[in-house]
């Protein structure tokens, strides 16, 4: 996968903790998420299945994705994955396989 601004969703589980996020290499930051590279809070809430992303032309608009993802309604959320991502798969093969 080339690098492309996303917006992503990872979970602890289904219907876990969810977190959303913004990236230019998706690969890597959800090697970095999975790894606890970094302290955070994916870290500290075991939040590591990519259950849902969404590839952006342009990072701007990535972020403004991110920002309106963030001020939705925790069921809101969980539908979007349930839409397409109905058995909380984690994506994460898929996407270092695809």
């Amino acid at each position: 996968m080339e690098k492309h601004p996303c917006v992503y969703i990872l979970a602890s589980g289904r219907n876990g903790t969810l977190y959303i996020g913004v990236t230019s290499d998706l690969i890597k930051r959800i090697y970095e998420h999975r790894n606890d590279v970094v302290e955070g809070f994916t870290n500290k809430y075991i939040v590591h299945d990519l259950v849902w992303y969404e590839q952006h032309a342009e990072m701007l608009s990535a972020i403004a994705r991110e920002r309106q993802l963030k001020k939705w309604s925790r069921k809101a959320k969980i539908v979007l994955v349930e839409r397409h991502n109905p058995q909380w798969k984690d994506l994460w093969s898929d996407l270092i396989e695809g």
